[in-house]
This record gives structure tokens, C-alpha cells and sequence, in this order.
């Protein structure tokens, strides 16, 4: 704990003269509480953060009124002490989603003065003891929040009171939030609800318009140097549709390619390895036929013929014999004399 005079000595207290600081100081005492950089030109660079994290033990800092035009990623990371952050009245276009992490004892952000154009709706998620929010005098349409709050200040942003709005006025209802000069922030847009508070304006058909239309989310271009650029056309959109169906329709095509030359690679390679043992199993095949079958036929074919055939020249012979000897007898006696070719006849 610190007395009021250590207090008082941790204090940096805001001057008008003497400043024209175009980044943060260095030359600074590290264990200030109350840092007061407003109305200077500081952009709170890389090397701007880098500078400020060594301020442990701030509390409060000011850089209201400088030359911010986006709030990075981890600015305040190491200043986890803070309980109160000023960057109104500069020309803040992007604030980040990480841009205040590390705050966990943040208690007041005072954001109004400045052209922000869209805020994430995780971008206070971790700001648990987050009480004061002002975002008064931007360029914000719609917002989607979900953090605690007791005071939040709105007025002064083109409010499009359409179905975008109707998670900004649940999140009213559902929280005691006070919502600062709520008379006086009102719709811009659409014409039938305009001059009406944001908080009360009925806001119908919604359900029916998104079973009716196909949604057309716009592309959101955030660049700390350029405006933020909105593009949701419905040409875009059905060139997009056109071009993702011929890239399905080629995909198909190409994925069936492949399945064919798969499936023709692996018969080639199964036909390859199988070759040789269907070739030597038909060789083998054909061989056994001539060793085992052929003898056996020829056997039963002609061995029984051999083996009849000496039984029938047997009788046959005897026969033939008395035959020839008969016959051969009665030439002779027919006929005894010998014939001369010389002898005349």
C-alpha cells in the first residue's frame, strides 16, 4: 500500500506546454501510477508499445487527443494494473480483438471521438470488471456485446435499426446497463424507423427474412491506412457460385480419374506378380499329362492285341499247311510232264 504523499509522487500530471511528443517518453519514472499523454502526436506505434509496457504500475493513462489510428494487438498487455484508459477524441478506424488483453482491472475505456466502424464482439470478452464504456460519436451501425456493464454511451453513431440490432437490444434487456442520453441515440437507418431510440424500436420480420434469403456476408477490409471497405454484391456472389460449381464439377472428374488409374495400376501389378506361378502351375499341368495318362492308354489299347494275336496263326497254320501240300500233290499228278519252251509245240 502506498501512502498519499508516495501517491502523489507517482503522478504525472497533465501539462498544455511543453509536450509536442510525437511517441511515448522513455525518460520517464517506471513506477508512475497516472500517465498523462494527451494532446501530443502519438500514434502508438510498435516501438510505442514496446516503451509503455514498462510502466508496470500504471493505473490510469491518457492519450486522449493524439494520432492513433488503430489500436494493436497486445498494446496494453503488461499494464495489467490499469484500471482506467483514455484514447478518445484521435482517429482510431481499427481497434484489434486482442487489442485489450491483459486488462483484467480495466474499469473505464473511454473510446468516443474517433471513426471506428465495426467492433468484434470478443474484442471485451476478457474485461471482467469492465463498468463505463463510451463509444459515443463513431461510425458504428451495429454492435454486439456481452460483457457487464453499469453505464454505456451510444449516441452519436449511425444506428441501422434492422435485424442486426436485435442482439444490441436483448443484451439491453437482459442487463441493468444504463444506457447514457437514451432518448437522444437514435436510428439512422432504415427510413420507416428513423428518430427512433435504439433501445425501444420495434423490429420486426426477421424470422421470415432469413427463411426467405439466402444471407450475404460482406467482406470486411481492415487497413489501419484505408477506410474500412464493405463489398456484398449479388454479381460477386453468383461468380463465386458459378465458379465453385465448375471447380466441384472438375474435382469430380479429376477424383474419378484417379480411382480408374488405380484400379488399372493395381490389376497390372497384381497380373505382373502372379504371372510367373499361373505359368509354371499350367506347365506343370500339361507335363503330368504326357508322363502318367499316355502310357496307360497306349497299354490298354494295344496289349490286347498282342496278346491274342499268337492264338489265332495256330490253327491257321496246321490248316494252311495241309492245304498247300493237298494242292501242290495234285498239280504233280495232273500233270507229269515238264515243259519245253523249245519244243515246238
Amino acid at each position: 500500500m502506498y501512502t498519499m504523499a508516495q501517491r502523489e509522487n507517482r503522478k504525472v500530471k497533465c501539462k498544455e506546454t511543453a509536450k509536442n511528443h510525437s511517441s511515448v517518453p522513455s525518460n520517464l519514472s517506471k513506477n508512475v501510477s497516472t500517465l498523462c499523454l494527451n494532446n501530443n502526436s502519438i500514434t502508438l506505434n510498435k516501438s510505442d508499445i514496446i516503451i509503455l509496457q514498462e510502466y508496470i504500475a500504471l493505473t490510469k493513462l491518457y492519450l486522449n487527443n493524439n494520432a492513433i489510428t488503430v489500436l494493436l494487438n497486445y498494446s496494453f498487455n503488461n499494464n495489467s494494473e490499469l484500471e482506467i484508459l483514455d484514447v478518445s477524441n484521435n482517429f482510431i478506424k481499427t481497434v484489434e480483438q486482442a487489442a485489450f488483453a491483459g486488462l483484467n482491472k480495466l474499469r473505464n475505456l473511454y473510446l468516443q471521438n474517433n471513426k471506428i466502424v465495426q467492433l468484434d464482439s470478443n474484442i471485451f470478452v476478457l474485461l471482467k470488471n469492465l463498468k463505463v464504456l463510451n463509444l459515443q460519436n463513431n461510425l458504428l451501425s451495429c454492435l454486439d456485446i456481452t460483457v457487464s456493464l453499469n453505464v454505456i454511451t451510444l449516441i452519436g453513431n449511425p444506428w441501422n435499426c434492422s435485424c442486426g440490432l436485435l442482439n444490441l437490444q436483448k443484451w439491453f434487456n437482459n442487463s441493468h446497463v444504463k444506457l447514457e442520453n437514451e432518448n437522444d441515440t437514435m436510428c439512422t437507418s432504415p427510413d420507416n424507423l428513423k428518430n427512433r431510440t435504439i433501445k425501444t424500436v420495434l423490429i420486426t420480420n426477421c424470422e421470415k427474412r432469413d427463411k426467405a434469403r439466402v444471407p450475404i456476408v460482406p467482406s470486411i477490409s481492415m487497413n489501419p491506412n484505408n477506410n474500412t471497405q464493405l463489398s456484398a454484391s449479388n454479381g460477386t456472389r453468383a461468380k463465386s457460385l458459378d465458379s465453385d460449381i465448375q471447380a466441384h464439377g472438375k474435382s469430380w472428374i479429376f477424383l474419378l480419374g484417379v480411382l480408374v488409374v488405380s484400379l488399372s495400376t493395381t490389376l497390372l501389378i497384381v497380373t505382373a506378380i502372379k504371372f510367373p506361378a499361373w505359368y509354371r502351375y499350367l506347365i506343370t499341368y500339361n507335363h503330368s499329362r504326357l508322363e502318367e495318362e499316355e502310357p496307360e492308354m497306349f497299354e490298354e489299347t494295344f496289349t490286347p492285341d498282342m496278346c491274342t494275336f499268337p492264338d489265332t496263326p495256330v490253327t491257321n497254320e496246321d490248316d494252311h499247311t495241309v492245304v498247300f501240300e493237298q494242292f501242290h500233290t495234285f498239280v504233280a499228278e495232273e500233270d507229269g510232264y515238264i515243259e519245253d519252251k523249245y519244243i515246238d509245240t
